[in-house]
């Protein structure tokens, strides 16, 4: 006669054994196939931080692993509906016009390519300045501060920083012109 695997070798042993089963259980149960696998790796570890709780003979460790995907997949589904209220909450909180245009977000997204291209011509420090203003909203004082500069430096820098930006921007454009 053999011992009952203990610790490692029945986990191992009730892992093999069931987690076929437990994720058909979690499969039928689930809105996506993600979500039943979440509910399946949930249960393993949990299973594995009490596995001293763990009966000591596999048959009886299967509806014990069931009893936990149970729970598990019923926090998946608070979970889901958890987020959806609050997405719905959001989207009644956005006015309907605050809804970003698609076509509008495509034609960003164009000018925002040109934009970062223009901006990785200029030097680091060039580009640390303007978009210390630009993007973080800081005054020219604030970015001065913030670069270690004088705040006369930084202005005569950002003087010149927005020229060569208007520069660049000015034959990417151009370029882009041509290639159409």
């Amino acid at each position: 006669m053999t011992r009952p695997p203990r610790g490692g070798d029945l986990f191992e042993e009730v892992y093999r054994s069931s987690g076929t089963a437990l994720l058909g259980y979690a499969l039928r149960r689930s809105a996506t196939r993600e979500d039943a696998l979440d509910v399946v790796a949930e249960t393993f570890a949990i299973a594995w931080r009490r596995r001293s709780d763990m009966p000591p003979d596999p048959a009886d460790a299967r509806p014990w692993l069931f009893g936990i995907a149970r729970r598990c997949l019923a926090n998946s589904l608070r979970g889901g509906e958890r987020a959806g209220r609050l997405g719905e909450r959001l989207a009644r909180s956005f006015a309907p016009d605050a809804l970003p245009d698609p076509v509008a977000a495509v034609e960003r997204s164009a000018d925002n390519a040109v934009v970062r291209a223009a901006l990785q011509t200029l030097s680091d420090e060039d580009r640390e300045l303007l978009t210390l203003i630009a993007w973080e909203g800081l005054t020219p004082a604030q970015a001065a501060a913030a670069l270690d500069l004088t705040p006369g430096t930084a202005r005569v820098r950002l003087h010149r920083a927005r020229g060569r930006l208007r520069a660049a921007l000015d034959t990417a454009m151009t370029g882009e012109e041509t290639s159409r």
